[in-house]
Protein backbone atom coordinates (compact mmCIF):
# COMPACT_ATOMS: atom_id res chain seq x y z
CA UNK A 1 0.00 0.00 0.00
CA UNK A 2 1.69 2.93 -1.12
CA UNK A 3 1.97 6.05 1.29
CA UNK A 4 0.87 9.09 -0.24
CA UNK A 5 1.86 11.81 1.93
CA UNK A 6 2.30 11.70 5.94
CA UNK A 7 1.46 14.60 8.10
CA UNK A 8 0.81 15.86 11.73
CA UNK A 9 0.86 11.53 12.40
CA UNK A 10 -1.75 11.61 9.67
CA UNK A 11 -1.01 8.88 6.93
CA UNK A 12 -2.75 8.52 3.89
CA UNK A 13 -2.52 6.10 1.05
CA UNK A 14 -3.63 4.15 -1.93
CA UNK A 15 -4.23 0.80 -2.73
CA UNK A 16 -2.84 -0.93 -6.04
CA UNK A 17 -5.84 -2.30 -7.71
CA UNK A 18 -8.94 -1.23 -5.45
CA UNK A 19 -12.16 -0.67 -6.09
CA UNK A 20 -14.10 2.21 -7.20
CA UNK A 21 -15.08 5.18 -6.34
CA UNK A 22 -11.58 6.64 -6.85
CA UNK A 23 -10.89 6.80 -2.93
CA UNK A 24 -7.85 7.13 -0.27
CA UNK A 25 -7.11 5.74 3.31
CA UNK A 26 -6.14 7.51 5.98
CA UNK A 27 -4.81 5.96 9.01
CA UNK A 28 -4.57 8.13 12.50
CA UNK A 29 -3.53 6.34 15.42
CA UNK A 30 -6.16 4.13 15.98
CA UNK A 31 -8.27 5.12 13.38
CA UNK A 32 -8.84 4.68 10.44
CA UNK A 33 -11.33 5.88 7.13
CA UNK A 34 -11.60 6.06 3.79
CA UNK A 35 -12.32 9.50 2.15
CA UNK A 36 -13.79 9.46 -1.70
CA UNK A 37 -11.28 11.96 -3.68
CA UNK A 38 -14.45 13.61 -5.49
CA UNK A 39 -16.10 16.21 -3.06
CA UNK A 40 -13.39 14.37 -0.44
CA UNK A 41 -15.68 13.02 2.04
CA UNK A 42 -15.83 10.71 4.69
CA UNK A 43 -16.74 7.48 2.96
CA UNK A 44 -16.26 4.99 5.72
CA UNK A 45 -14.60 4.75 9.38
CA UNK A 46 -13.79 7.55 11.14
CA UNK A 47 -11.64 9.85 12.25
CA UNK A 48 -11.34 12.62 15.06
CA UNK A 49 -13.37 15.57 14.21
CA UNK A 50 -9.42 18.06 13.80
CA UNK A 51 -8.33 15.36 11.80
CA UNK A 52 -10.96 15.15 9.22
CA UNK A 53 -10.99 18.74 8.55
CA UNK A 54 -6.97 18.97 7.51
CA UNK A 55 -7.38 15.47 5.52
CA UNK A 56 -10.55 17.61 3.79
CA UNK A 57 -8.06 20.63 3.44
CA UNK A 58 -5.35 19.08 2.45
CA UNK A 59 -7.01 16.90 -0.51
CA UNK A 60 -8.78 20.04 -1.61
CA UNK A 61 -5.36 21.26 -1.90
CA UNK A 62 -4.41 18.42 -3.95
CA UNK A 63 -7.76 16.89 -5.91
CA UNK A 64 -5.36 16.57 -9.11
CA UNK A 65 -2.63 14.72 -7.77
CA UNK A 66 -5.06 12.65 -5.78
CA UNK A 67 -6.91 11.69 -9.34
CA UNK A 68 -3.66 11.14 -11.06
CA UNK A 69 -2.11 9.29 -8.27
CA UNK A 70 -5.81 6.72 -8.44
CA UNK A 71 -5.06 6.37 -12.24
CA UNK A 72 -1.74 5.26 -11.59
CA UNK A 73 -2.53 2.74 -9.04
CA UNK A 74 -4.93 1.11 -11.67
CA UNK A 75 -2.38 0.83 -13.85
CA UNK A 76 0.26 -0.67 -11.48
CA UNK A 77 2.49 2.60 -11.71
CA UNK A 78 4.18 4.38 -9.24
CA UNK A 79 2.55 6.77 -7.22
CA UNK A 80 3.27 10.40 -7.17
CA UNK A 81 4.48 11.43 -3.76
CA UNK A 82 2.31 14.50 -2.05
CA UNK A 83 3.39 17.29 -0.37
CA UNK A 84 1.94 17.38 3.71
CA UNK A 85 -0.55 19.96 4.95
CA UNK A 86 2.12 22.62 6.96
Amino acid sequence: MPELCRFYGISIYMYYFDHNPPHFHVVYGEYEAVFMIDGIRLMKGNVPNRVERMVKEWGSLNIELLKENWNRCMIGEEIIKIDPLI
